[in-house]
């Protein structure tokens, strides 16, 4: 994919944010997401891509847009695409931070089908890359992880979602000493910032959507970082469709390279409400605000794209 295009997928992540926006705080979490989907679809019908959906909005008879399988794009090379048009929606509803509207894109065929289901996660920035094992304890990892950045346990931030399921492993890293971020929805960002380096955030563990997971995968892919990865299916159905998509083994661990293959991929994340790294929308009369990351595996480029968007016929004046 040539470096042209990352500018486009960035225009993509800021349409669905800022029509998600206008519902921040709204309780409207199924509405923010309409919003951002028909952004982010009818940006794409001005890209100049042939892409296909492999992780999106859901089953063709589950969505009328970005649907798993939907073709999209004006045409031009061919790709596939993972997108959440709002990660979060239960965030820009309660208008809490750290909701972004998130995309991957890759070669046809670099892209890992996940279905939708829990995966088991773990996820570390370059310095922890090839020290983590899912099949190891918790206490293990941090300890492997705290050995590679050069510091202690005590020094490692570690994001965790905020579930009951996730008893145990929040247990283990208190008794290990590792502080904790508990979140309570919204695990992509978290785990791309675990690979920049003075985001405070060492480490992401515990399980979430697998499409999610592939979407971490490619933001970390393109930071240097690192990421194993178990599919956890809970029903035959599921079982099922594992088997389709050519996975013989629910138990198989995946890493890295099954998640997202090859060496191109870009990865565009544009904020609606504050994160860690990025500002949160900034409506102005006739106008908004954006903030944006954007990854390239290629180059190993980070850009944190600051723009402001006039609105109408008549520009204003630009506020800063």
């Amino acid at each position: 994919m040539n470096r042209q295009l990352s500018l486009e997928f960035v225009r993509v992540t800021e349409q669905a944010a800022i029509r998600s926006g206008r519902l921040m705080g709204r309780g409207d979490k199924e509405g923010a997401d309409q919003l951002a989907v028909d952004g982010m679809h009818a940006q794409f019908a001005l890209t100049p891509i042939s892409g296909t959906v492999v992780i999106g909005e859901g089953e063709m008879d589950e969505a009328p847009m970005l649907y798993i399988g939907e073709h999209v794009g004006a045409g031009g090379e061919e790709v596939d695409i993972a997108v959440d048009p709002v990660e979060g929606t239960n965030l820009v509803a309660k208008g809490q931070d750290g909701a972004i509207a998130v995309l991957a894109i890759a070669p046809k065929g670099c892209l890992l089908h996940a279905p939708d289901m829990y995966m088991e996660k773990i996820c570390v920035g370059p310095r922890g890359k090839g020290r983590i094992d899912i099949n190891a304890s918790v206490t293990e990892n941090l300890r492997r992880v705290a050995e590679g950045m050069d510091r202690d346990v005590s020094d490692l931030t570690v994001v965790v979602l905020d579930r009951e399921r996730h008893e145990k492993i929040i247990r283990e890293c208190r008794e290990a000493g590792a502080r904790i971020r508990l979140i309570t929805d919204g695990d992509v960002a978290p785990a791309v910032e675990c690979g920049i380096e003075g985001s405070g955030i060492h480490m992401v563990i515990g399980s979430g959507g697998a499409p999610e997971g592939v979407l971490a995968a490619v933001g970390l892919k393109c930071l240097g970082g690192d990421m194993q990865a178990r599919l956890l299916p809970h029903n035959h159905e599921e079982i099922t469709r594992l088997h389709e998509m050519g996975i013989d083994d629910p138990s198989r661990v995946l890493t890295l390279d099954d998640l997202v293959k090859g060496d191109d991929c870009i990865f565009s994340a544009t904020a609606i409400t504050e994160c860690n790294l990025l500002r949160g929308l900034r409506y102005f009369g006739g106008g908004c605000r954006t903030s944006t990351m954007l990854l390239r595996y290629k180059t190993g480029t980070v850009r944190f794209i600051d723009t402001i968007h006039r609105f109408g016929e008549e520009k204003p004046a630009v506020k800063l």
